[in-house]
């Protein structure tokens, strides 16, 4: 049976199976069936324009990478193949398809009972985010009862965390009663909760380093293809910093430039094409509460719920790519300084994006914020990803795929760069029961906390957000 599932679900993809769920929702909260048929549509075509891009996109990023690697002369033996190996690794392993399975219906449950105000079944595909350390704590403890509940932990972290950022994240990205909560990249909400009061002690909220600022300051060259353009050059120029003297490193520093520009102007377009599946939903979701139209309404709305959807929608916003391009050579400079660190980031730096999209909206694309934030959060994670590298490597080994030749560790910067699902995986693995005990009671203490204090925690959110002295930066 699982074996006849894990085929299913390979054989049609993400671009089938993320449209029927759509579908699915859309027509039980009551949307006509062309309009639910349309934005089934449209979340396929903007799935399907994203894995082009990012397809295309991401051998070029990943020769450059490789080419500033090889300037440096240092070799760093946790190497990061990127997060497709551990999403084979996640379906093919018995433990990993039970939680699909499992995960699925406790979604459903945990949504009916009011637990969480986020519908996450409408991304049920992102669930190998959860399923990938269920995989990794069974080859650990060989606890299949022990892995789930791990699993199932993880999954309730991540509906709490995509809840807190629910209203802040609708806001900026500008899809109504929408959220993201990919268990890969949520975990981002709680540095930037922790690091936000600091960064304005600090004066970063007064610097107006946002791509509107750029726009107005800059004209023609505050444009995304423009700023597209000017990191394209200065990336391409880093990758081939020892043969700038050749035809051939400025034919590649040319194209790149290109093609940064032509990824920075195009992705929005298809962003918008992705964000109009969920409109129909969104209005739908509003009828239901029948909630006017205010900002303290919305706030103190107790019945005001969101949907869960691919964090793609928000990878092409302007100040989301851009942060994302900027911390892809930091954190290859930072992979080579940090005393102690195994890991070497690779193909998953063009997934950093992804990873900054809570840390953007909770500062209103404060560019400066953003980066900083990736800074600490993301140094900590490859010191995560260089003691999971036995783990993740075995895992992939059995379940996923064939290692790549000369390579005797791997890890994935998206999934393992985790530093608090690590240390949650460190607890669930010591088979402690203090240690498992004291994650779930503080889980039980935020939870109630988010239940009583939900306006306040969006409002607090809100003012913090305004402090940043930014408007939304839209994707253009």
């Amino acid at each position: 049976m699982l074996t006849a599932v894990n085929h299913f679900f390979t054989t049609f993809g993400a671009t089938v199976i993320v449209p029927v769920m759509i579908l699915i929702v859309a027509r039980f909260l009551g949307v006509k069936f062309k309009v639910a048929l349309k934005s089934a549509l449209a979340a396929g075509v903007g799935l399907t324009g994203f894995s082009w891009l990012i397809t295309a996109f991401t051998p070029v990023v990943t020769k450059l990478i490789k080419q500033m690697v090889e300037t440096t002369g240092i070799h760093l033996p946790v190497v990061d193949i990127g997060w497709q190996a551990g999403s084979l690794a996640a379906f093919g392993s018995t433990i990993g398809l039970c939680f699909f399975i499992g995960g699925l219906l406790i979604e459903l449950l945990l949504f009916a009972t009011g637990i969480t105000k986020v519908f996450m079944p409408s991304n049920l595909w992102n669930n190998f985010g959860l399923m990938i350390w269920a995989t990794m704590a069974y080859v650990v403890t060989h606890n299949f009862v022990l892995a789930f509940g791990l699993a199932t932990f993880l999954l309730l972290v991540t509906l709490l965390l995509a809840e807190v950022q629910a209203d802040a994240w609708s806001a900026y990205y500008q899809v109504p009663n929408a959220t993201v909560a990919s268990p890969h990249n949520i975990e981002q909400v709680i540095p930037i909760l922790i690091l936000d009061p600091l960064w304005n002690l600090l004066g970063f909220n007064k610097v107006h380093f946002t791509p509107t600022h750029f726009k107005e300051r800059f004209g023609l060259l505050g444009e995304p293809t423009s700023l597209g353009a000017i990191l394209g050059l200065l990336i391409g120029i880093l990758g081939n910093l020892k043969h700038l003297g050749s035809m051939a490193a400025w034919g590649q520093i040319t194209q790149f430039t290109i093609q940064l520009a032509a990824i920075m102007t195009i992705f929005p377009l298809v962003t918008q094409v992705f964000a109009t599946a969920f409109t129909p939903l969104a209005e739908a979701i509003d009828q239901k509460h029948q909630v006017k139209a205010t900002s303290k309404a919305v706030i103190t709305d107790p019945k005001r719920w969101f949907l869960g959807i691919d964090d793609g929608v928000g990878y092409g916003e302007t100040a989301t790519l851009i942060a994302g391009m900027l911390l892809l050579p930091i954190m290859v400079v930072l992979a080579f300084i940090l005393p102690g660190n195994r890991t070497l980031p690779v193909v998953d730096l063009i997934a950093i994006p992804f990873m900054v999209e809570s840390i953007v909206a909770l500062t209103r694309g404060n560019l400066l914020k953003v980066i900083a934030t990736g800074v600490v959060w993301f140094s900590l994670g490859l010191y995560a990803a260089s003691w999971l590298g036995d783990v993740y490597t075995t895992a992939v080994a059995h379940y996923g795929a064939t290692l790549p030749t000369g390579v005797v560790l791997i890890t994935s910067f998206n999934l393992i760069a985790r530093p608090f699902n690590a240390l949650i995986f460190a607890a669930f693995i010591s088979q402690n029961p203090l240690w498992i005990g004291l994650c779930i009671i503080l889980y039980l203490v935020a939870l109630v906390f988010l239940r009583t204090q939900r306006p306040q925690i969006w409002a607090y959110l809100r003012k913090m957000a305004t402090k940043n002295d930014a408007p939304r930066d839209g994707a253009k």
